[in-house]
């Protein structure tokens, strides 16, 4: 479904994305694992079409899309969850919903939202409240819910779990989890190793920009050098 060929990039001079290959299947759930700087971030952002100096093949589905503009790529059928959320704390859950399907704004069904207050049952609650009042849990919601307004084919997590309770962690992945069930492909950024192996199939551990290690679940979570480095085991 999605297939990256050798893809480098960065800012400036700088090199941040360094000759990567992966692969998301349809239906699957994959991992980007690795610390602070490891180029997690700015891979996601090659995938969007966002990084200012990127090389190589991108494609998704059967399409090309290495030189297709960032805001045409949702139509393509990608949609992104942002690292820290960046919920609009002034507007309504509802309308923060709503701006998430905004390129297909005549085509809004009650459907939609429904669909997104049986995962998160809580905005349903919440939703004529202003999303800067939400804790930051709820505010991640909004963050995946605002995306799946979008009706994405692959969803493209950027450290979901960053700054929440673990409990809240917990919630947050087994939406993630429901989200592929409903047959939506998960690219997931994780620096919570040990939770995102838990709701994936496969993953990539990046280490300056590099893939350095990959494999299925299992095979992670037996290598020596992610147990000790990422698991603390």
């Amino acid at each position: 479904m999605l297939k990256l060929h050798e893809v480098s990039g960065g800012y400036g001079r700088r090199t941040v994305v360094d000759d990567i290959s992966i692969r998301v299947d349809q239906g699957e759930t994959v991992a980007i694992l690795g610390a602070n700087t490891a180029g997690k971030t700015s891979l996601i952002r090659a995938i969007l079409g966002l990084l200012p100096r990127c090389s190589g093949r991108i494609e998704f589905g059967c399409e090309d899309i290495s030189s297709v503009p960032a805001h045409r790529r949702v139509d393509f059928g990608i949609a992104c969850v942002p690292e820290g959320r960046h919920v609009f704390s002034e507007m309504s859950v509802m309308d923060n919903l709503l701006i998430g399907a905004y390129h297909r704004r005549k085509d809004v069904t009650r459907q939609d939202i429904d669909d997104c207050f049986r995962l998160f049952p809580r905005l349903a609650e919440r939703q004529a409240q202003k999303a800067g009042t939400l804790s930051g849990g709820e505010q991640q919601m909004v963050a995946i819910g605002r995306a799946l307004m979008a009706r994405p084919s692959m969803l493209l997590l950027d450290e979901p779990s960053h700054g929440l309770a673990p409990l809240m962690v917990a919630e947050v992945h087994a939406a993630i989890a429901e989200v592929n069930r409903r047959g939506i492909s998960v690219l997931l950024v994780e620096q919570n190793v040990s939770s995102a192996l838990k709701i994936v199939s496969r993953g990539y551990v990046l280490e300056s920009g590099k893939v350095a290690v990959s494999g299925t679940t299992a095979e992670l979570a037996s290598n020596d050098d992610v147990r000790r480095t990422y698991l603390g085991i």
